[in-house]
Formats: structure tokens, C-alpha cells, sequence
């Protein structure tokens, strides 16, 4: 026979249905995705190589006068970006490193893509966590428990392997019972490989034009070929050095 705090209990992990909750998070998406739609139909274009190529020089004459206004707006701009997931992050990521550098393009890129996934992560939680525990959180118990322990470690995992729609690891991610800040952090040291390759490719190009007309294999060299491999095996290296990790500990759980 359940008690009464065993009740509470169930009832705080899988909140009841109520019509107000399920209004607001309708009129919230239809904002967010409202957001969203416009902001893509009104500055999609300027996410294309071809235009930001055709303001280059603007582009650097502005960052010269304005240095903190284009570093903030940059990174705002980037998270709201890949947090609503528009289409050409992989473009914003190649033209911020051009622009701002290796160095400096590496640091707004990186926190400005975890800000990002953070984001859509908590979009995901906000809008379908309820709904997806309540249809299958009987069939997940054992799931959402192995999460509490090692949700870490299969997010820093999905994290290396940067063929991954990182679309789909924040989706998915928001559905479990990872913390908020644990998903920060280890997003960050997950994506942070894959984001220097990208950032390093973005900075080898002398100009905007010549990579929207080559594109990556404009700038092609021994050095880039071999970060490219590298990014490939990284995965594998660092899942035999975390399983000898797991393995040499004692078997306690892990708090994340």
C-alpha cells in the first residue's frame, strides 16, 4: 500500500496535465517559434557567405570602431541562433573564426554554441519533458535512474562524435533528468574539440570570398587534414581512456 509521500513523490516527477499549463506552453512555443520564423525570413540572407563576403570590408572597418558591441552582439547573436536551431550555424562558425581570429573566434564560437544548446536544451525540457514522462515514464524508470548517474558521461560521449545533430542531442537531452548545469559544462568540454577544428579551418581563409567560392577545401593543408583525422579517432581514444577511468573506481554513484 503506497503512502502518502510516496504519492507526492510520483506526483512532483510527473506532474498532472492541467488545460492552463498545456495554454501557456502552446502560446510560449507559438512566440518562440513565431521568433523564429521571422527572424530567419528577415536575416536568413545574412547567414549566407555570399552576402557577409560583400560587406567584408564594412564588416572589418566596424569591428576595428567597435570592438565590444561586435563581440557581444556576436555572441547573442550565435546563441539565439542555434538555440531556436536556424539553419547555417556551420556557416556562422566559419565566418566568426575569419573574423575575430583562431584565438578569439574560439572563445565566442565555444560559449556562444554551448549557450545555444543550453538553450534548446531547456526549450525541449520547458515544452516536451512532461508530456514524454508522462506517456513513457513507467517504461523509463530504469533509464531516467542510469541518466541520474552516468548522464555525465553519455553526454560528454555523444558530445565527441560531431557527426551528431547536435539538434537532436539538445532535443533529446531536455527529456531526461540531467541537471541544467551539468549539461553546461559538459557540453562545453564535449563540443570544444569540434568547434577548434571548425574555428581553425574558418581562420585559415585570407577572405570571406574565397571561402564562400572554394569553401573548406580552399584552405586544405597537411595541418587541417590531420586535425580532421584527429577529430575522427578522438572519440574512440577518449571512450577507452573514460571506460579504463570507470572501471579502476570504486562502484559508488556517481552525483552529478
Amino acid at each position: 500500500m503506497s503512502t502518502g509521500s510516496e504519492d507526492a513523490e510520483v506526483s512532483a516527477e510527473t506532474p498532472a496535465k492541467t488545460p492552463g499549463s498545456t495554454l501557456k506552453k502552446l502560446f510560449v512555443l507559438l512566440i518562440v517559434g513565431g521568433v523564429a520564423v521571422f527572424a530567419y525570413w528577415k536575416y536568413g540572407d545574412a547567414l549566407s557567405l555570399d552576402f557577409l563576403a560583400s560587406k567584408e570590408a564594412q564588416l572589418r572597418q566596424y569591428r576595428e570602431d567597435n570592438p565590444v558591441l561586435v563581440y557581444g552582439v556576436g555572441l547573442v547573436a550565435y546563441v539565439l541562433a542555434t538555440g531556436v536551431s536556424l539553419p547555417g550555424a556551420t556557416i556562422l562558425t566559419l565566418a566568426y573564426a575569419w573574423y575575430f581570429g583562431f584565438w578569439r573566434g574560439m572563445v565566442v564560437v565555444s560559449f556562444a554554441s554551448t549557450g545555444g544548446a543550453t538553450m534548446a536544451f531547456i526549450l525541449s525540457r520547458y515544452f516536451l519533458r512532461d508530456t514524454f514522462q508522462r506517456k513513457f515514464g513507467d517504461k523509463l524508470t530504469s533509464f531516467n535512474e542510469a541518466l541520474e548517474r552516468e548522464g555525465a558521461f553519455y553526454l560528454f560521449t555523444l558530445r565527441l562524435i560531431y557527426g551528431v545533430p547536435f539538434f537532436s542531442i539538445n532535443v533529446l537531452m531536455g527529456l531526461t533528468p540531467i541537471r541544467i548545469v551539468t549539461y553546461w559544462w559538459v557540453s562545453q568540454l564535449g563540443m570544444l574539440p569540434g568547434t577548434a577544428v571548425i574555428v581553425y579551418t574558418g581562420s585559415q581563409f585570407p577572405d570571406l570570398k574565397t571561402l564562400a567560392a572554394d569553401g573548406a577545401s580552399g584552405v586544405f593543408t597537411l595541418p587541417l587534414i590531420l586535425a580532421f583525422a584527429l577529430l575522427g579517432v578522438f572519440p574512440i581514444i577518449a571512450k577507452k581512456i573514460i571506460g579504463k577511468w570507470k572501471a579502476g573506481r570504486p562502484a559508488t554513484a556517481i552525483e552529478e
